[in-house]
């Protein structure tokens, strides 16, 4: 059996150049970065900017799981059916960040039949947009460190700096540092931190903003820190906003590739969804939905954290009304949530299933809390049974939504026919009424319970003292009106990764919070989790080289 990466290198890509003139580009309306991928130019972006929207289908899942559920697999799948199915479709996912990539999860590009390609680069350093957003959070960093050293007329509280480096790595010696040691000329000593790259308020505003302007605008709100008399002390306050936007003037560009089956796809940002908004940017999918009749995207990990942020965040700020969703579960995820060890998964475990299929029905729920038409696709493994799948169908059935089983990752856009039969009958027959489960005009502690308890199933919120404080200074200044961005673990409903199924009686601990001002949203950090993760014992890293031949190897 050949591994997502070979699989990935046999593909007989099309030039981009083919691909934008099957869309009718012009020679001036994409950038070629290479041969198999570019960006779009601006001439395109205005030519496109007043056509109306296609339908806009998200898919999300259940909670993640060591079993794997397959989200960005079958979004890449579908996408693909509904292109063998004659309509006009594209893809917008997210950018892969070299963090998981190292680490545990691995790539971004789907798997087996079902992926965009170029594999390797998108996975790697694709066209640079993410070294981009490092430098300028990172210029941001240093110019608030020179003003320090040079006199520090803003009188900043060296005691009270937001701003945190990042870097596009999971490396947890670096969560907690102290920098300027050394000599005087060697800058001012201070404790500092780093965050990953795609948890900056850098990454939420590029994957937010309407374009170069609105970034602009939104990089010179961004709070960077507090002065001794407790003032707000802003980017535009250091000056550097405009050498930052220029630095990102070509990363707000949209990138397009393509799926393995010639489908478009333009993968662009790529927040992570337990650590920040999670989904990929505002001008990646309107350009697609003005691009395509039908525009397919995820959000990221399980529907309590992505979905959540993609219907409240993105779709209330940038003024989108998605028509259906797709949630995505397996057999042997919904086993491991009834309490299967990940060895045993291949066996068929009614009992299990009943148990932990409690998971899937709350995800369920929650999207029909928002409105949402959906339809629940099994992403099949060799080892489900007949009897798992009918169990999981009559479940669905009785919750008044479709179950479909896809086997995209080994027939690619053909094992996803019956998926995209169902999306474009419920498209057909279903009407959207999308709507946020809060108004933003509800305190900040009205919208972190509304969260905690409608979509988590928490019994209530306990907040740390220095996260009431915080939330409390935020309000003050103004930004109480701004929706929530939760910071959770990916792995359970609750803030307790161990917690699984659809765990009940829990309370949700918040322990942080901050104002993402220029992204316009205020962020609850809950439980443990971290901006910074840390390498696994065995990392991915150690599985990938290069062979004899000059070919990557061990990438997936």
């Amino acid at each position: 059996m050949l591994t997502d990466i070979e699989i990935a290198q046999q593909a007989e890509m099309k030039k981009i150049r083919e691909i934008a003139d099957e869309m009718g580009l012009s020679e001036d309306e994409l950038e070629s970065y290479g041969t198999y991928m570019g960006k779009f130019t601006d001439e395109y972006l205005d030519k496109v900017k007043d056509r109306p929207f296609g339908k806009l289908i998200l898919v999300t899942a259940i909670n993640p799981t060591p079993a794997g559920e397959g989200k960005t697999t079958i979004t890449i799948g579908l996408g693909d059916a509904l292109r063998r199915a004659g309509k006009k479709t594209m893809i917008a996912l997210r950018e892969p960040s070299l963090g998981p990539c190292f680490g545990i999860k691995g790539g971004a590009a789907g798997g087996g039949y079902s992926q965009v390609v170029p594999m390797e680069k998108l996975n790697l350093h694709f066209t640079g947009d993410f070294h981009a957003i490092t430098s300028a959070n990172n210029l941001l960093a240093a110019a608030l460190d020179n003003h320090l050293q040079q006199g520090n007329q803003l009188g900043i509280d060296p005691k009270r700096i937001i701003l945190k480096r990042c870097l596009d790595m999971n490396d947890r010696a670096l969560r907690n540092i102290v920098i300027g040691m050394g000599k005087r000329v060697d800058g001012v000593v201070r404790e500092d931190h780093f965050i990953i790259t795609v948890a900056t308020e850098v990454m939420a505003i590029l994957c937010l903003a309407e374009d170069i302007f609105d970034l602009e605008k939104r990089l010179s709100r961004i709070l960077v820190a507090y002065t001794y008399d407790g003032k707000p002390v802003t980017a535009a306050d250091l000056k550097c906003v405009g050498a930052m936007t220029v630095l990102l003037k070509d990363a707000i560009r949209p990138n397009l590739i393509q799926t393995l089956e010639h489908t478009p796809a333009i993968v662009h940002g790529g927040p992570f969804a337990n650590i920040a908004h999670g989904c990929n940017s505002v001008r990646a999918t309107k350009t697609a939905l003005r691009s395509a009749d039908y525009v397919v995207t995820e959000a990221g990990f399980g529907a309590d954290l992505g979905a959540e942020k993609f219907l409240d965040i993105k779709c209330r700020l940038a003024g989108l009304k998605p028509d259906a969703a797709v949630l995505v579960a397996t057999v042997r995820a919904l086993k491991y949530n009834g309490g299967v060890p990940k060895d045993q998964l291949s066996e068929e475990n009614i009992p299990a299933l009943e148990k932990g299929i409690g998971n899937l029905g709350k995800h369920i729920e929650n999207l029909q809390k928002f409105g949402l038409p959906l339809v629940v696709t099994l992403n099949r493994f060799v080892s489900d049974t007949d009897a798992e799948i009918e169990y999981v169908r009559q479940f669905c059935e009785e919750r008044g939504c479709k179950l479909t089983v896809s086997e995209v990752w080994a027939k690619g856009g053909e094992g996803g026919a019956e998926l995209a039969e169902a999306v474009l009958d419920l498209l057909q027959n279903k009407e959207s009424n999308y709507h946020p489960i809060y108004d933003t005009e509800l305190s900040l502690e009205e919208k972190i319970k509304i969260i905690a308890t409608e979509i988590y199933g928490a019994k209530g919120v306990e907040y740390s003292p220095e996260a009431k404080k915080a939330l409390a200074d935020v309000t003050a200044l103004g930004y109480g009106n701004l929706p929530v961005c939760m910071a959770k673990t990916q792995y359970s409903l609750s803030d307790d990764p161990k917690l699984l199924g659809r765990p009940e009686d829990f309370t949700v601990n918040i322990r942080e919070a901050y104002v993402s001002a220029g992204a316009g949203f205020v962020v609850a950090i809950a439980g443990s989790i971290m901006t910074m993760p840390g390498l696994p014992k065995v990392p991915a890293a150690e599985r990938i080289g290069i062979d004899e031949n000059g070919v990557t190897v061990g990438l997936f």
